[in-house]
């Protein structure tokens, strides 16, 4: 499905376990991903397991979604992800949200939960990209340097894929370490040990932020999880069924 919004049509998926009303989960993707991603599917299931909907969200720029990667801004990913909230609220029978997002879509909703804090039930943030601000402050993303103080018009990352000025702008404005601990509630983060993309002391540094953060540890894992993907669905599936069990919302063991 396709939901339209100011910066164009988002696509959506959404799953459903059986019955008529519950708690919800908004589900990202990370920079260049997309919602068909092994780890976004293994924690859907597990989602879907524990008794809640899924609603998977790809945003401005990837996948379906409208938008070129070029153009894309975390701006833009949040305004789209706010739109996907409203709407999610908006579905007979949900009660109450749950945000979840992978790598820059983990960042997504560590400034997106303080945006809604009095509308979620929990926060997930998955190999949460959030050095991402810090790094382009200091004039590098992902391995790629740049002037932080005169932005290229365009920034090359590999063969045939570039990034527009607009993003490094966007993200040098970006404070999470401010704005996360805003959101007091409940909150899971998982991260693997051998990350390369995102080193794991940004995991550590992420629960620290939080007053309520299980901190799940995937030994040995990359930030994908391709190694012990099992292990990252099994820590979903139980923290989102303690949750809404303590809630009164049920849950499945």
């Amino acid at each position: 499905m396709f939901l339209d919004h100011d910066n164009g049509r988002l696509h959506l998926e959404l799953d459903r376990p059986c019955g008529a009303q519950g708690p919800l989960m908004l589900l990202f993707h990370g920079f260049t991903g997309h919602m068909e991603e092994p780890h976004i599917l293994a924690v859907k299931d597990a989602a879907l397991r524990a008794g809640c909907a899924v609603l998977r969200v790809e945003l401005y720029g990837h996948g379906q979604s409208d938008g070129a990667f070029h153009d894309h801004t975390l701006f833009r990913w949040l305004t789209g992800a706010m739109a996907a909230a409203d709407y999610a609220m908006s579905l007979p029978g949900v009660t109450e949200l749950y945000l979840c997002g992978h790598s820059q879509g983990g960042l997504l909703v560590m400034l997106l939960a303080s945006m809604l804090r009095d509308r979620i039930g929990g926060l997930i943030p998955l190999s949460p990209a959030w050095n991402i601000p810090e790094d382009t402050r200091r004039g590098t993303l992902l391995g790629h340097s740049f002037d932080p103080d005169h932005i290229p018009d365009e920034l090359s990352l590999e063969p045939g894929r570039t990034l527009g000025g607009a993003y490094l702008r966007a993200a040098q404005t970006i404070y999470p370490e401010k704005v996360a601990p805003c959101y007091q509630g409940p909150v899971l983060l998982i991260h693997g040990t051998a990350d390369e993309t995102i080193p794991f002391v940004w995991g550590e540094r992420a629960a620290a932020l939080y007053r309520r953060c299980d901190f799940v540890p995937i030994e040995g894992d990359t930030h994908c999880y391709d190694h012990h993907l099992d292990q990252v669905a099994q820590a979903v599936h139980s923290w989102l069924s303690r949750q809404l069990a303590s809630a009164g919302k049920g849950g499945n063991a």
